[in-house]
Parts: structure tokens; sequence; C-alpha cells
């Protein structure tokens, strides 16, 4: 997959690293060294449970920095470089405010047609051209894989921002982290978890990630409500069950979605489809509402999606009508990102440990309505 370390000389150097470490830490049946710093994060497959607990851990910590209580500038001075080839609201400025709340600096470019891309350059030029005006960089792009391809050829760590329909690597931790915080309200853990993942499960690269995720975890059951042509690809259901994941296939939004401790939606991933018309075929059809969430879903279910949630006639996946149920935690889900974010960053560049020694009180109100 080309997932390991930045290994340039003067990626090495400035955080400290000596040649020789393994290109890719964390990868199942290895043994962890929990050392993030200067590793590009691509996939899920790079992280263990252990490696998992320590971003949450580290995420944890980043919550009065996130929340305006205190600021930190442990990374002034650090360049971060935006690269966002699809639309992109919450993944893209998440990035780019974590970053900033580290006390660095942004630098964005958005769709090929601003880019020298559209010139004919190659990801590998792009990438030797960005990495020297760069600490670290955040990149989506829509072909599967050519977010490796650019961290093969980068001399700074490398995110994965989404690849096509294949992976979105922050996404899964945030989610993860949301899950572990909702359900710890309820005295309860990971281990154990009951999820329905309902809608476009073969082009969503976030349910993708997630389910690559839930496999560090013991006594998981997930529900894959889909219709039979968007169902979840058949090796990453292949790779739960190896894990001893319970996993249960439907076309039923009612069978799916009882008995379950989260419901986690996504939109028609319209983008992925040769037409609108093949996409329109499934929109709309597994809409999450009120009184479907009353009638079908445990008194504490707590309902997710990624966003964005497609709210127009006709689609409406999770209807406005949830929006004052107080088990709705797509706001909270999307707030998790900045910290998780945070978290990656301060990671791999080898400052998690250094965060309170550059904190400082805020010279603004932070008082916030929700």
């Amino acid at each position: 997959m080309g997932i390991g370390k930045c290994q340039s000389f003067r990626c090495q150097r400035r955080i400290g690293l000596e040649y020789g470490l393994s290109a890719q830490f964390g990868a199942r049946g290895e043994k962890s060294a929990l050392n993030f710093a200067g590793h590009h994060i691509l996939g899920i497959s790079q992280f263990d449970r252990g490696e998992v607990d320590r971003i949450f851990d580290v995420a944890d910590r980043m919550r009065p920095y996130a929340q305006r209580e205190r600021r930190t500038t442990v990374l002034e001075g650090a360049i971060l470089g935006s690269m966002f080839f699809e639309p992109s609201t919450r993944t893209r400025i998440s990035f780019g405010s974590a970053f900033n709340l580290l006390g660095g600096h942004v630098r964005e470019t958005t769709g090929f047609e601003n880019t020298a891309i559209a010139k004919g350059e190659s990801l590998y030029d792009t990438a030797r051209v960005l990495s020297g005006f760069s600490d670290a960089i955040v990149m989506r792009h829509p072909t599967a894989g050519s977010v490796s391809e650019f961290a093969s050829a980068s001399r700074v760590p490398v995110i994965n921002g989404g690849d096509g329909a294949n992976e979105h690597p922050s996404q899964a931790l945030l989610d993860l982290y949301t899950i572990r915080s909702e359900l710890a309200d309820r005295q309860r853990g990971i281990d154990g978890l009951r999820i329905a993942m309902v809608g476009d499960l073969r082009f969503g690269r976030t349910v993708h990630s997630l389910s690559r995720l839930l496999t560090r975890f013991t006594n998981v059951s997930v529900s894959l409500v889909s219709p039979a042509e968007l169902k979840m690809p058949a090796e990453l259901v292949d790779e739960m069950r190896q894990s001893r994941i319970d996993v249960v296939e439907t076309d039923q939004l009612e069978l799916g979605i009882t008995n379950v401790d989260i419901v986690y939606s996504t939109r028609i991933q319209e983008e992925r489809f040769e037409s609108q018309a093949d996409a329109d075929l499934y929109r709309g059809r597994f809409r999450l509402n009120q009184s479907i969430y009353t009638a079908l879903c445990e008194p504490n279910t707590v309902i997710m999606h990624p966003l964005p949630r497609d709210s127009r006639k006709g689609a409406q996946e999770l209807d406005d009508d949830l929006n004052d149920d107080p088990n709705l935690a797509i706001f909270r889900q999307s707030d998790n990102g900045v910290l998780v974010r945070m978290a990656l960053f301060s990671l791999i560049l080898g400052v998690s440990d250094q965060v309170d020694d550059y904190s400082k009180p805020v010279n603004w109100s932070t008082e916030r309505r929700f």
C-alpha cells in the first residue's frame, strides 16, 4: 500500500528520527512502539488497538484547546499543505482548524484547475515540490490509491483526507472516538458494540475505514443495511468475519436497526455513479425520521452520520425532525474531528508531549450557544 514513514533526510532530521525504522507501523500482527512521528496516515491497516487508544488519549488532552479554553503555539512556524481535489467542507476546514489551533499555518489549494496538475504535472512531481514548502500535507483525491502514490514521493508526513471510494482514515478515527464518547455516557465501552451501517456501503469510504477499525475490538456485531447493488465490498465483509465480527447483511431497514447501539447512516455517493439518474434510483430508500426511529430503535440508540447529509427533497437519509433528539450525535461527531486531527498532527510531528508547555490563556470570549 505504500504506507510508511517519511523517508527524506529533511523529515528525519527535523523530528529527530534515525533511518532504519520500520516502514509500516502498527500493522496487524506486528509489535507497536507507538511511535507516530514522521509517519504517513494513509489507511486503517496501519493501526493496532494500542495505537488507536494512543490517538484517543491525545485527542482527550486537546479538548481545552479545541473548545478555546486555552491556546497553544506548539506548532508555531509550521506549515500545513492542504490539497483537496474533491469538494469538502468539514474535512478540509477541520484539518485546517486543527493545525491552526496547534499554532501552525495552513496553505490551501482546491480543485485540479487551480494546480499544475491541470497542466500535466505528475503526482510525483507535485509531491516533491509541495513537500518542500510544507511540514505536513493533508490530501483528498478522487482516485483510490492516489494519496499513497503521492505520499511515496513526499518528503514530509502525508495524511489521507479521502481517496476515491477507498478509505478515509481520520474520519473512521473520529467516528470511533465519537462512539467511545457516546457509549461512555452509558457506562459502556467499544467492546461489545452493536452497530448498523445504513445506505451506500459500496462507495462510502467512511464505512470502509470504520469497518476495518472495528476489527481491532471484541464481541462486535455489525448490521449492514443497503440495496443489493450498494452492498459493502465482499473483501471488507470477509475481513470483518475473519476477525470474529458478527456480520448480518440485509436490505430491510426495520431488520437492520433494531437492537443496536449505533445507527450510522450514509448518503448516496452520487459522485461515484455513472449518471445522476443511476444515483436517484437509491436516494431516500433508507430514510430515518423521528417516527421510524421511535418505532424501531432502542430508546438510547445513537444516531451518527459522516456528513454532509442530503437534505434535498426525496433524499433526507436523516430527517430534519431528528434535530432536537438528544441521541442525534452528528454535530458532536463533527466537533470531535478537530480533536482527533489535532492529535494526529501532534503525533506525526512529534510534539504530543509538548502541547501544554506552549499553553496560554485565550484573549477572547469562548461562550457557545450549544
